[in-house]
């Protein structure tokens, strides 16, 4: 039998706020058999634009709710 059959366990917490994938994705570097095309560029551009502000008003809203 492989260990690909085997049952995975139950995800912690850890597992639910687990942010390396995030900062991989704007601190990641260039990788030459990536296309360089200018809609995949913008695509990305709006994908890190809609992050950031999705963490602001997370942190605002906790900054809020904090507050009161």
């Amino acid at each position: 039998m492989s260990s690909d059959s085997q049952p995975k366990s139950k995800p912690t917490v850890k597992d639910y706020f687990a942010v390396s994938e995030v900062f991989g994705y704007f601190f990641r570097k260039p990788d030459p058999s990536r296309p360089k095309n200018f809609n995949i560029r913008a695509m990305h551009t709006i994908n890190k634009i809609s992050i950031l502000m999705f963490l602001v008003g997370t942190v605002m809203f906790i900054f809020k709710m904090w507050l009161r």
